[in-house]
């Protein structure tokens, strides 16, 4: 923590725009690079590989369909880059949604999350879990095929700091981020508990 209560990070942080420099800026201390939405220019391409080569990145963008397809293209180009992701709720303001709207504490949290997500897949190296999580896994937990099971997703991706997706994306980020069934099912009970589901 930096002497103001912002958290201290190495890793460059690139987000979409301005009004996002400003949001995550008031979370934490360090180095961020806006893109200035899809038409990246060679100047900005510029200053992410130097980034991406000298300290490493975090990609932060939007919780919307531009944001993500800006994250593809960034992910593509930098495939080792840390995943940064704020859940719709915590960046919706009315029918605006963006980094720009999200609480410090929000981003601080997720960029926490982040990076510990990053060092575990680190300290996994290149090992699968021995035992994967299944399609039928998210139904049984009540994460995929039943009556609510779109809220309780949202609810375990925002927890577990992965960013929300459908089943399909979700069990594509669970094997990505090498979350564990066992992680999973906790998550799971936990905020089935706190919420008296």
């Amino acid at each position: 923590m930096t002497k103001d209560n912002r958290i201290k990070i190495e890793q460059a942080i690139i987000v979409e725009g301005r009004d996002d420099v400003d949001a995550v800026s008031r979370a934490c201390d360090a180095l961020i690079i806006p893109t200035h939405g899809y038409g990246i220019s060679a100047e900005t391409w510029g200053m992410i590989d130097k980034a991406y080569d000298e300290k490493g990145i975090i990609i932060l963008t939007d919780p919307d369909l531009a944001g993500e397809r800006i994250r593809k293209r960034l992910t593509d180009k930098y495939p080792d880059a840390i995943q940064c992701s704020l859940a719709r709720q915590d960046a919706l303001r009315g029918d605006d949604i963006g980094v720009e709207n999200a609480d410090p504490a929000d981003i601080a949290e997720a960029l926490t999350k982040a990076l510990n997500i990053s060092e575990r897949a680190k300290s996994m190296g290149s090992s699968e879990p021995e035992d994967p999580v299944t399609q039928a896994d998210l139904i049984r937990l009540g994460l995929a095929g039943s009556d609510g099971a779109s809220e309780l997703r949202a609810r375990v991706c925002r927890e577990l700091g992965i960013g929300y997706g459908n089943s399909r994306a979700l069990l594509k980020k669970i094997k990505g981020f090498r979350i564990e069934r066992d992680e999973l099912e906790k998550t799971v009970i936990r905020i089935k508990e706190q919420q008296n589901i």
